[in-house]
């Protein structure tokens, strides 16, 4: 006889239809809440940051007369999220770092910008393997990857992942990103995931979308505004 057992980190989709599944492989038999997976230490403890960034005035007003259909992109690939990002990487030396993100300019951009080596689509099998092995046995300490990194990586040792974009309001992405941090460090260390997001745009809107489901999971995310990561108290006092 032939039996069927699906297994998967994210029921979840946006077209609602999650459960069409159990038509072609039974009922769900066993469902483990994330932080019970946590708390029994198969999988690492994560801190989830939201860095909400203002656009300029420039990049407001291109924002505010621009098609619907292409506002989400513009807030998206900000460019003054690119500061933001340094301020994450120089807080996180020598730690393996991922930034993640849907758009291929800006990760292009991105790429250049701090001296790494970008994962798109375009990137042959062989050319992935190679970067990929570089950065799990440390010669790599930055990776930007697109949405070809959310599935089916095994990247343990990334410990931190900076999200600059992604699909619109992807509860899905967004689990299966922080996913990639969740393997147990081997010095008992905590992941970090951060969202950078363009602040009173459709960037906040499907940000707040996308945590949903990791809320359900028990995640909760700091809110914090750019310049308090730009510029600490410490330093606005001197």
């Amino acid at each position: 006889s032939r039996r069927r057992l699906g297994l998967t980190a994210t029921l979840v989709r946006e077209d609602g239809r999650e459960g069409d599944v159990f038509s072609l492989i039974g009922p769900k038999r066993y469902d483990a809440p994330w932080k019970d997976l946590e708390a029994q230490g198969f999988i690492a403890t994560a801190d989830c940051v939201e860095v909400r960034t203002t656009m300029t005035d420039a990049e407001r007003m291109i924002y505010a007369t621009a098609e619907s259909a292409d506002r989400y992109r513009l807030a998206a690939t900000a460019h003054t999220k690119v500061r933001v990002v340094r301020k994450i990487l120089e807080q996180h030396e020598n730690q393996p770092t991922l930034i993640i993100g849907a758009y291929l300019d800006q990760l292009g951009e991105l790429g250049k910008e701090f001296d790494a080596p970008v994962i798109d689509g375009k990137t042959s099998n062989k050319k992935r393997g190679e970067l990929f092995d570089r950065f799990r046995f440390g010669d790599l300490s930055v990776l930007v990857v697109s949405k070809v990194a959310n599935f089916s990586i095994d990247l343990p040792e990334a410990a931190v992942a900076i999200q600059v974009s992604g699909t619109f309001g992807s509860r899905q992405e967004e689990a299966q990103r922080l996913g990639r941090l969740l393997r147990p460090k081997a010095d008992g260390g905590e992941a970090h995931f951060y969202s950078v997001v363009s602040r009173d745009t459709l960037d906040t809107e499907y940000a707040a979308h996308r945590q949903r489901f990791l809320a359900e999971q028990g995640y909760a995310y700091r809110i914090i505004d750019a310049d308090d990561l730009l510029f600490p108290i410490s330093e606005k006092d001197k």
